[in-house]
């Protein structure tokens, strides 16, 4: 009986509200995302090998450097670095690193690919990144629209349900091969510059029109072109002109200019996701530098976005209309977080650093998200957010 009044009651409370006006809010109909990844998942882990493999491990460490050492972040770093070498087990073979620690992030994206080699070469592993590298020069590769979004370990196409071509990608692979050392770049990285540098030069008319719309990090069909598909080019191209071959420089860095200045005029001064709509999004942190030029028109929209993406858990969305669950998601704040390092911010950058820290798993790993209740939630590690940490304790090292 009491049970039936309880039903009354509410019921009639829900009735009340929705006739005054009054929804439950998002994130409360939203469920709350889980951890997809087993404690097991660290290396040694119930495993009678487990000490020789840490030990291997820990010695690979100790062979680079270990950016935020003697800092409130080293453990971060440390255990960032132990999670990519982790997942580079099979490099040697063929065999390309993981995305994430569960079975539906069991690809390789070649944007992540482009942070994991910047991130093994500023560390001193620049043998691991030039793997990376020739891995991605092998990769099958449409001339009209670059590279997939995702691509099985092996490096096959995904056959089942594959998310196809996603023109963001060669961006990020010529602004990786721009950022790093000599001794990062195998022999395959010349014929993959050129032919990613084509592809960019077509796609935007030498740079005089915004490339077509295409799938960009969300990975979500759109019918316009996103400014997290236009960013990375940018990017890519200017990395090239700064530091491509001569031949190459030349058109790369006008192209650069002009498709700067074409972003500026057909999606400022809000620079929203789709120009004046969309909402901001963290593709603002990729016209920042260290990725575009520092420019206080962007810096602006940076700012904005940090204020307007906030979750209830204290990271970032990766979009203000990115469906509004409550989760925050570790890239998109590593991100942010690596683009101020960049430009000399070392309190936002040490603030994002520190919830990062705060919101890692039991284990160490950085995962994908943090629920709205503060408790990490899908793969861990994720190899995005741990370069990106990587490279922005790198970055203040440097400052």
């Amino acid at each position: 009986m009491r049970r039936a009044v309880q039903v009354l009651v509410t019921a009639l409370c829900c009735t009340l509200l929705v006739a005054c006006g009054s929804r439950p809010s998002a994130e409360r109909i939203w469920a709350e995302p889980q951890l997809a990844t087993p404690p097991q998942y660290r290396i040694g882990d119930g495993d009678p090998r487990g000490a020789s493999l840490v030990r291997a491990a820990r010695e690979w460490v100790a062979l680079g450097s270990v950016p935020g050492a003697g800092t409130e972040w080293e453990s971060m770093s440390r255990w960032a670095l132990m999670d990519l070498h982790q997942a580079m087990s099979g490099i040697d073979a063929g065999r390309a690193p993981a995305a994430g620690a569960a079975g539906s992030w069991d690809y390789f994206w070649p944007r992540d690919g482009a942070f994991i080699a910047l991130a093994l070469d500023r560390t001193g592993h620049s043998g691991e990144a030039r793997a990376i590298v020739d891995f991605i020069a092998g990769l099958p590769f449409d001339p009209k629209e670059g590279f997939d979004a995702r691509y099985l370990l092996d490096g096959n196409r995904v056959v089942v349900e594959p998310r196809g071509p996603q023109s963001d990608g060669c961006g990020w692979v010529l602004w990786a091969l721009g950022s790093l050392s000599s001794s990062a770049l195998p022999a395959s990285a010349d014929e993959l510059r050129s032919r990613c540098l084509t592809n960019l030069l077509r796609l935007t008319w030498s740079g005089w029109r915004l490339p077509p719309p295409s799938p960009d990090y969300w990975e979500l069909r759109v019918s316009d072109t996103s400014l997290g598909t236009v960013a990375p080019m940018v990017a890519g191209l200017r990395a090239t002109a700064d530091r491509g071959p001569s031949a190459e420089r030349w058109a790369a860095g006008q192209a650069a200019k002009r498709l700067t200045e074409k972003v500026f005029a057909a999606m400022g001064p809000q620079l929203e996701r789709f120009g004046d709509r969309g909402g901001l999004d963290a593709a603002i942190a990729m016209m920042m530098p260290p990725f575009g030029p520092d420019d206080p028109r962007t810096t602006k929209r940076w700012l904005a976005y940090q204020r307007e993406a906030m979750r209830p858990s204290g990271g970032l969305a990766p979009g203000v209309e990115w469906k509004q669950d409550g989760t925050s998601w570790t890239p998109e704040t590593a991100l942010v977080a690596y683009t101020a390092a960049a430009v000399d911010r070392d309190e936002t950058a040490e603030h994002w650093l520190e919830w990062l820290d705060a919101h890692r798993t039991p284990w160490g790993s950085l995962p994908e998200k943090v629920n709205r209740s503060g408790q990490p939630a899908g793969p861990a590690p994720l190899l995005w957010t741990a370069a990106l940490v990587l490279l922005t304790l790198d970055e203040l090292e440097d400052a």
